[in-house]
């Protein structure tokens, strides 16, 4: 599905533009054009091919899905990879959307596959500042679309920040096996969304650049503003690294903790246990010459001696906090 606004000042009936006519749509240099392509067809990138004569390896990485986060700079226009990134449920904490854009003087192209939240309400906003939007360009449009992707990375910060908070109760809970899928669910996570947004930076840094003549120095603040909101989700994923990293030798510390205190306990039962059956082994040899082996009141002396001597090591250990 091919849609197309028009933000111009030659009083255009954008409702009167077709697919055919943009090419004279364009030609026009107080024109601003959009162009939305959603889930497009074969057919829809051969029609914005011939209008645009855009590079076909732009159009094939248009067309193929997950690619990198990129720009590359052709003579007229730029070609834009960019992802916005949502919550999600399930083991996987966000769904990503891949977005590509087509940026020239006057106009620009989008492409992605389904319902895109953030271009519906760039067209909203756009409609509410006409005016501004006019006179800034494709530029202010490329910022608005990206400057709403990126505050939805937020969101997704906070639930990771939740999950964390989370960890670290499982770990001094004693729900050893919760938190350790936990830790490498979110590592994973994290991980995938730096893969994104590692690029991303590197990208906004290219937009921010006041030497880029096709989006105007003016524009440069904007993108400038998106660079620093892409490199605080940036190194908030790698302070959240940090601290999973940390929370992973905490689990493992209070893991070998828990491990010794155990092997404390039973060597300090197996002691106490065996110098009892030590005793008792000892009276129930078959020999004659063992002391108190005729007394009468031998069986009670050895319980006592068991107990007595079972009953000390059981305080020692106490006192040692072995038990």
């Amino acid at each position: 599905m091919i849609k197309i606004q028009l933000l111009n000042t030659e009083q255009i009936d954008a409702d009167m533009v077709t697919v055919a006519s943009l090419d004279k749509v364009v030609e026009k240099p107080h024109t601003l054009l959009w162009v939305d392509l959603v889930d497009p067809t074969p057919d829809d990138f051969a029609r914005i091919e011939r209008e645009f004569h855009f590079h076909a390896l732009a159009l094939e990485d248009a067309q193929k899905r997950h690619q990198r986060p990129k720009i590359d700079i052709y003579d007229s226009y730029f070609f834009i990879v960019f992802y916005a990134v949502r919550l999600a449920e399930g083991e996987s904490l966000f769904e990503t959307q891949e977005i590509s854009f087509f940026v020239g003087e006057n106009y620009l192209v989008s492409v992605h596959s389904g319902t895109c939240k953030e271009i519906d309400g760039t067209v909203k906003r756009w409609r509410e500042n006409a005016p501004k939007v006019e006179s800034a360009g494709p530029a202010i449009l490329l910022y608005s679309i990206l400057d709403a992707v990126v505050d939805n990375y937020f969101p997704v910060l906070d639930a990771v920040a939740e999950r964390g908070d989370e960890v670290e109760r499982a770990v001094f809970d004693g729900d050893s096996q919760q938190a350790l899928e936990t830790i490498f669910g979110l590592r994973k996570n994290l991980l995938g969304l730096r893969r994104i947004l590692a690029p991303e930076r590197d990208l906004m840094s290219t937009l921010a650049r006041r030497d880029v003549e096709l989006l105007g120095q003016e524009s440069s603040v904007y993108f400038q503003d998106v660079y620093d909101h892409v490199l605080r989700v940036t190194d908030a994923i790698d302070t959240y690294r940090d601290l999973l990293s940390g929370a992973l030798d905490v689990y493992l510390s209070v893991t070998s903790n828990n491990l010794n205190q155990v092997m404390r306990t039973l060597t300090s039962w197996s002691i106490i246990l065996m110098t009892g059956a030590l005793i008792a082994g000892i009276y129930g040899m078959n020999y004659r010459l063992l002391p108190y082996d005729t007394w009468k009141h031998g069986f009670i002396f050895a319980i006592l001696f068991m107990a007595i001597l079972g009953g000390g090591l059981f305080a020692m250990f106490k006192r040692i906090r072995w038990l």
